[in-house]
């Protein structure tokens, strides 16, 4: 009777992995497969290969970058009507840089 059961459990440690390889493992693209998942080549980002389409793309970043920039500087100015310059700390309240201290220790063990 313990030699069955040995047996048995044997095959259930054996089969069970093998059983849901098989289950995950066979008809993925219809089981699993989400339909339209991936972006047409139409619509996803092209990249410039000729030198002339890499100047007109970095024109085209920079007129971005410069008109974002604009945008939140005028955005800040709207908020805030002070100049940034009067907003600055006053030599008198900085702080003093601290001496070094020679006495700290100089290597890894000592």
């Amino acid at each position: 009777m313990g030699l069955n059961l040995e047996v048995a459990k044997f095959g259930m440690y054996v089969m069970f992995p093998i059983g849901i390889m098989y289950y995950f493992g066979t008809n993925l693209d219809n089981r699993f497969a989400v339909p339209d998942f991936w972006p047409k080549a139409e619509h996803s980002n092209k990249l410039p290969l000729d030198k002339d389409e890499i100047h007109a793309e970095l024109e085209r970043l920079r007129a971005r970058r410069l008109y974002l920039r604009d945008k939140r500087l005028a955005e800040e100015a709207a908020r805030n009507p002070e100049p940034i310059a009067q907003q600055a700390p006053q030599p008198e309240q900085q702080q003093a840089p601290q001496p070094i201290n020679t006495e700290q220790k100089k290597g890894w063990f000592w």
